[in-house]
């Protein structure tokens, strides 16, 4: 919310009285004095006039946490365990998923209380490169990586994949980098070889690594420098 529209909402202040206020200077953001009415405010900012506080700012939150097979990337759900019932946190209500991983998928998973964050990460615009880890039922030929990397047509969207990089690790194993997210995509596109995924493990998103300290289930929070990588 703009921060003059912020002010206006105060039954005390209208439209020129938040403008006068800005402009004295008598307005600070963060310890910051802000005279622009267009500067955005949200809840996690600290708001003051004079010595009077109209916004307390509440913490911004974000973990990493390695999603075991089993539980749901959801908030709720009635059949599993959810991935938020992983967290020792207060307020879990307030959090949510950066991104999804499917019920048996393990690895990499964002968790946080800052939607602006969260979408940056999600847009499809946003195009930060997924890297998987996949064992597969059968051998994975060196065909699959050009036709990977040439795009697959997914007749129920009606689209053509973006680019994607497959590196062969072994017989049965590969590493694999999407610059999307596509419903179940990583299976639909070994399954375009008729080649079941028989396990799917998210190592990273963009720059950030899954931490290899972390157990399956176990979590802890962002640094300041992982947080401004989205």
């Amino acid at each position: 919310m703009r921060l003059d529209r912020f002010l206006s909402n105060f039954p005390e202040f209208s439209r020129l009285d938040a403008r006068l206020l800005l402009a004295a200077g008598r307005v600070r953001v963060d310890g910051q004095s802000v005279t622009d009415g267009r500067f955005e405010v949200r809840e996690f900012n600290r708001v003051e006039l004079d010595d009077r506080l109209l916004q307390a700012g509440k913490a911004a939150r974000y973990f990493m946490l390695h999603k075991p097979s089993g539980h749901v990337s959801a908030t709720e759900h009635p059949e599993h365990p959810t991935v938020l019932d992983l967290l020792n946190e207060p307020d879990k209500h307030e959090l949510h998923l950066g991104g999804r991983l499917d019920l048996t998928t393990t690895g990499l998973l964002l968790i946080t209380n800052d939607g602006l964050w969260s979408r940056r990460l999600t847009l499809p615009g946003s195009k930060q490169p997924k890297v998987y880890y996949v064992e597969t039922e059968q051998p994975i030929g060196a065909e699959y990586a050009d036709t990977f990397a040439s795009g697959l047509y997914f007749a129920y969207e009606d689209l053509t994949t973006l680019p994607a990089q497959l590196e062969i690790l072994g017989t049965r194993s590969a590493r694999l980098t999407l610059h999307e997210g596509r419903y179940h995509q990583v299976k639909r596109m070994f399954g375009h070889f008729r080649n079941r995924v028989v396990r799917l493990h998210r190592e990273r998103i963009g720059p950030l690594t899954l931490d290899p300290h972390l157990q399956p289930g176990d979590y802890r929070p962002l640094t300041a420098e992982e947080v401004a990588y989205f």
